[in-house]
């Protein structure tokens, strides 16, 4: 156990048994599938501030995933990469078939004791291969328990297209700027990369390399998705002075402002007008539905998830240097998980709330901002667009389309840009919290985890 474990561990031992809670750590509730949320409920509000402050990391993980094109050349080495994803692909869905037969989700360990020996000399894959199979393949049950757990699946036999296979890094692929080195059917191949500029600053190596995927792309050719992951120090909170509150939204894409009342509102109308316009060629052609159309359409394809996610790569990089110039420590946004099973919208408005990019657009900026050593929470998103931030009146008379109202004081200001500050706020009140619980949390040393969780002495004077 590392000492960021520790830390959590000591802390919630204590605080969770006076709580009433019967798990003694962070740990153990997880395993028992106690949800956050539950634990917010259970938790005084001391270790509760502690928990989202310093429960997730001291030293944050950046993890990142680049894409890399193959120089596959024609002929055998192609045949090479295309016989071990359909071989990989095989073992996949057998090892599927032998999952969905238990009616249960199974252990990677229990898999691979079932269906090793058929991987290995039934389709020939080579050893990690087949515990590389085992693994994602009881990975992917587990993810449709989760759906099932809320009624979004059912129990089904999942079957996978050869499009892919996963790579452990030291065991079956090595990797330099100019070469990487794969296990395939036929043993270890080497293949030229097509390396860039910007992917160069990952073979410098500062970066640990995880679980990669080889990809077949729909242009046919292979490409490496390596992923990569560093870690970097986070900013003490006690420390910061200035926040930023992030709402995102589909009037404006993104609206800001800081501690110190800086404001800028970022583009949402390019994103509207590539909606409609994608959707109203999709509405012609499928309505025409002659093979012209098809063709068409399959064209189209693609072409306006890339446009969008470009619009969100934008959009997150002019956040961040926005927090950069003004000198933000630690960024808010909300947790709108399930979001859209939790709203109701008109049926005209439909398309554009489920095509709504917000999580795309919260990951770039939250990876973007651990780049700049920003630190980012999320917080509740209750009412953040219906109180007022003068006089914490809620009501949703408050606000009428874009503008904001207050039925109490009267305040008057744009519905988007109040939504950030009621974030930035709640965002600030981490900070709060901690100082007025007197609670001093430095970075803890192996000899003395107990100490640095001491409370502040408030006494003042002799």
């Amino acid at each position: 156990m590392n000492i960021k474990d520790q830390v959590v561990s000591l802390w919630l031992a204590k605080e969770l048994k006076e709580a009433g809670v019967n798990s003694p750590s962070l740990f153990n509730l997880s395993r028992q599938g106690v949800s956050l949320r539950k634990v917010e409920e259970e938790l005084p509000p001391s270790p509760l501030t502690f928990l989202y402050l310093y429960g997730e990391s001291i030293i944050m993980k950046l993890t990142k995933t680049i894409v890399l094109k193959l120089r596959e050349g024609e002929g055998e080495g192609k045949s090479d990469l295309e016989d071990t994803i359909n071989a990989f692909t095989e073992g996949m869905n057998y090892a599927s078939e032998i999952v969905y037969r238990h009616n249960k989700p199974i252990s990677s360990v229990t898999l691979q004791k079932l269906s090793y020996r058929y991987l290995r000399d039934g389709i020939g894959l080579k050893s990690q291969m087949a515990c590389n199979v085992c693994r994602q393949v009881s990975g992917a049950y587990r993810s449709l328990k989760e759906k099932i757990k809320v009624k979004k699946a059912e129990w089904k036999l999942l079957t996978f297209a050869p499009t892919n296979v996963t790579f452990s890094y030291g065991r079956d692929f090595t990797i330099n700027s100019d070469v990487l080195s794969i296990t395939t059917l036929r043993g270890r191949k080497k293949y030229q990369i097509a390396n860039y500029r910007y992917a160069e600053q990952f073979f410098d190596g500062s970066w640990k390399y995880l679980a990669s995927k080889l990809v077949k792309h729909k242009d046919g050719h292979y490409y490496f998705h390596l992923t990569c992951e560093k870690e970097i120090e986070e900013p003490d909170i006690t420390k910061v002075s200035n926040f930023m509150g992030v709402d995102v939204g589909m009037n404006h894409l993104v609206v800001v402002t800081t501690t110190d009342k800086k404001n800028r509102f970022f583009r949402g109308g390019d994103v509207k007008n590539v909606r409609n316009i994608y959707k109203k060629q999709r509405e012609r052609l499928q309505k025409k539905g002659t093979r012209s159309a098809k063709r068409v359409l399959k064209h189209l394809s693609g072409r306006e998830k890339r446009l969008i996610r470009n619009i969100n790569h934008v959009v997150s990089k002019e956040v961040v240097e926005f927090a950069k110039e003004n000198g933000v420590g630690v960024i808010g946004m909300e947790d709108l998980t399930e979001i859209r099973e939790r709203t109701r919208v008109r049926r005209k408005q439909r398309y554009r709330h489920n095509s709504w990019a917000f999580r795309q657009l919260q990951t770039f900026i939250e990876y973007k901002a651990k780049e700049a050593g920003i630190k980012v929470v999320y917080v509740a998103p209750k009412y953040t667009s219906l109180t007022c931030p003068r006089c914490k009146h809620i009501s949703r008379n408050n606000r009428k389309g874009r503008e904001f109202r207050c039925g109490v004081c009267g305040y008057e200001l744009n519905a988007d840009l109040v939504g950030a500050r009621n974030i930035e706020e709640r965002t600030r009140a981490f900070r709060h919290d901690l100082e007025a619980q007197g609670c001093v949390v430095n970075q803890p040393d192996e000899n003395s985890l107990e100490e640095s969780l001491k409370p502040a002495n408030l006494l003042v004077g002799n």
